[in-house]
């Protein structure tokens, strides 16, 4: 596998930036420590350094030259998650963990950064982007909103991601779709209380969410078009506070994932008409709460091709997964995407053992992964500025 070789020489340093972010994560919008850490290490590589989109977002640009502007982007945030593991770089955050890989994201473009700036074997621009809550909130969106682009204007940008139950030294990638829209929804139940043994006076909210529930599953199962990829879970359901007691309300609450804005037009259409059928028919009411979140991340086909390309020269045409299956997992990368061209990859981060999953407690970064990613960037920025 053709890791650059002055990236390796600063494998050491790029494993301990990883583990001093884990051990310090910061979630949407107060990740202070991080940006600072992003910032400092980008002035001592000789980089212009601008703060502030977003609150929290760095973005360190390197000149070189006339020729096209690219971006690529990092996420920095972490998660609302106690850390089950017990290493030295674990948590130092009670409650907050970086179980996605950002701060792997982080130190890998940081690498890339620095390696670039000490070469400059490229004729053009570079901005690295170092963007705040990706999870959940948008720091994408915010970013775009307060004109990332009329400041660091780009012909492209690139985002990746770290993928477990994928092998070390694979990437995948595919033109189109790569990732869902994820939006939420929240449904209102309100009947009547009564007693627990008297349930003919009250107007049930639990047995009426319940009957939601189970019929909500038929959006994807019996009214979506089979060909087309359909998600609508239920994740939480609150009501009542004691045993004997029929609640006046019950809450429902949840996630759905869609390609294709038809799709996601249908969803949102169905889960209103029939939170509000089974309500009518329980004699109770329904207040639904549909919010759109993050659109689809749509890979553009020309930047999917260079992206691809810069891959296999890290780690060879076989390793290249270009027909990547889609993850009904969301992105906010899609924000910039909407705007620019570019494209987002995912870089195998190993098996997933022992709970090394994303979004899961147990999860740690492959610090053996960071020169790969660091010498797909390079090469990504190498190859399209070449």
């Amino acid at each position: 596998m053709p890791i650059i070789n002055r990236i390796a020489e600063f494998h050491a340093d790029m494993t301990a930036w990883r583990r001093d972010l884990h051990a310090h994560p910061e979630t949407a919008f107060e990740e202070h420590r991080t940006s600072e850490l992003v910032a400092n290490h980008l002035t001592d590589f000789g980089i212009e350094v601008d703060r502030g989109l977003a609150g929290t977002g760095v973005v360190g640009t390197l000149r070189n030259g006339d020729g096209p502007t690219i971006a690529l982007r990092a996420d920095m945030d972490a998660l609302d998650i106690l850390e089950a593991n017990d290493f030295a770089h674990k948590s130092q955050n009670a409650g907050k963990m970086h179980a996605c890989g950002h701060d792997g994201h982080t130190t890998m473009l940081l690498g890339a950064a620095r390696y670039l700036a000490e070469t400059k074997r490229f004729r053009g621009t570079v901005h690295f982007v170092f963007q705040p809550a990706e999870e959940n909130e948008g720091g994408a969106r915010v970013m775009v909103e307060q004109g990332i682009f009329d400041r660091f204007p780009v012909d492209a940008i690139y985002g990746l991601h770290n993928w477990p139950g994928m092998d070390v030294g694979r990437m995948g990638v595919v033109p189109g779709p790569m990732m869902a829209a994820y939006d939420v929804f929240e449904i209102t139940v309100t009947g009547r209380s009564a007693h627990g043994a008297m349930p003919h006076q009250s107007v049930d909210p639990v047995v009426t969410g319940a009957q939601i529930v189970g019929a909500l599953q038929t959006i994807a199962s019996r009214t979506t078009d089979p060909q087309q990829s359909a998600v609508v879970s239920v994740t939480r359901f609150h009501a009542g506070d004691t045993w004997n007691v029929i609640p006046d309300q019950a809450v429902l609450a949840g996630t759905t994932r869609s390609f294709r804005p038809e799709v996601q037009d249908h969803i949102e259409a169905s889960i209103t008409r029939i939170a509000e059928s089974v309500a009518a028919a329980n004699r109770a009411t329904v207040e639904v709460r549909y919010e759109r979140r993050y659109p689809p991340t749509i890979n553009h086909a020309a930047e999917t091709r260079l992206a691809a390309a810069a891959a296999a020269a890290v780690v060879g045409t076989d390793n290249v997964v270009e027909n990547a299956t889609p993850s009904m997992g969301a992105e906010d990368f899609a924000f910039f995407l909407r705007e620019k061209p570019g494209c987002y990859v995912w870089l195998g981060n190993g098996p997933g053992d022992g709970g090394c999953l994303l979004h899961n407690s147990k999860y740690d970064f492959n610090d053996e992964i960071l020169t790969i990613g660091a010498s797909y960037w390079a090469t990504l920025a190498e190859q399209v500025l070449g």
